[in-house]
């Protein structure tokens, strides 16, 4: 942690597998989740997020196998999202060894399901995740990756709502911006920071630490989450689990 913003890797699970989306699509494998870990364990990483990006999609619940060993390995805060949708679910993975839950598609099909769960476990192990995507006119809404559609909310008022229901972090995905490298949404990042009280993690379109700082100095985003940056090396993209130095995070977020 610099100065008390995060940088997390955000990696993605199908199957047993590591793999990589652009714009949530196109899913690339990338590897296994044990051996990344082990990495991210040696370079001193803040924080992980892993999410199933087919437990929602399927119907079923988290793959508590592979996850028992992923927590059994991992020696930073972990936090797991995917196929979340009853206290059942949050127990295992308590009692396995996360510290966070992230819920993205329950948000939408049962909100209550938020202020259940913050008051089983606190609110500060509660993230919930909202996926923004633009529509043809441009305007961001949520999008549901449950049913690959935009939903008629509006982010800024959404996100507020998940506060008042008992959130304690926002986890805003950008749909357009994943794995473009290209740079985060500053613009919504910066609406909803202004809008809420909450950590704002922000993900969706690093592809460099420049634009990380972008995020925190202009986005106002408490923390950044990122999967291509740390997973890709080079023009031609090869495989290479990757995470800045200490004195590399140091010096790019002194005095933000």
């Amino acid at each position: 942690m610099i100065n008390n913003f995060r940088v997390i890797p955000v990696l993605l699970l199908q199957d047993d597998g590591l793999v990589k989306t652009r714009q949530f699509k196109n899913a690339r494998y990338v590897g296994d989740p044990i051996n990344a870990i082990k990495i991210f364990n040696d370079k001193e990483v803040d924080e992980l997020i892993f999410l199933d990006i087919d437990a929602s999609k399927e119907r079923r619940g988290p793959n508590f196998e592979i996850l028992k060993e992923i927590a059994s390995e991992c020696f930073m805060p972990l936090g797991y999202g995917g196929g979340i949708t009853s206290m059942n679910h949050v127990d295992r993975l308590f009692q396995i060894g996360l510290e966070k839950v992230v819920l993205n598609s329950v948000a939408l099909t049962n909100p209550d399901f938020i202020t259940e769960v913050a008051k089983k476990v606190g609110s500060q192990s509660v993230v919930v995740s909202i996926d923004v995507k633009q529509n043809w006119r441009g305007k961001r809404q949520v999008y549901s990756h449950h049913n690959n559609s935009l939903v008629p909310k509006d982010v800024v008022s959404f996100a507020k709502k998940m506060e008042q229901l008992g959130a304690g972090e926002i986890f805003l995905n950008s749909v357009n911006r994943d794995g473009m490298m290209s740079g985060y949404d500053l613009d919504i990042i910066n609406q909803v920071a202004e809008n809420i009280s909450l950590p704002l993690v922000a993900c969706g379109g690093a592809g460099s630490l420049n634009h990380m700082q972008q995020a925190i100095a202009e986005g106002k985003a408490s923390a950044v989450g990122a999967g291509s940056l740390f997973i890709f090396h080079g023009t031609h993209k090869a495989v290479l689990i990757n995470y800045p130095k200490q004195e590399k995070l140091i010096e790019l977020f002194n005095g933000k």
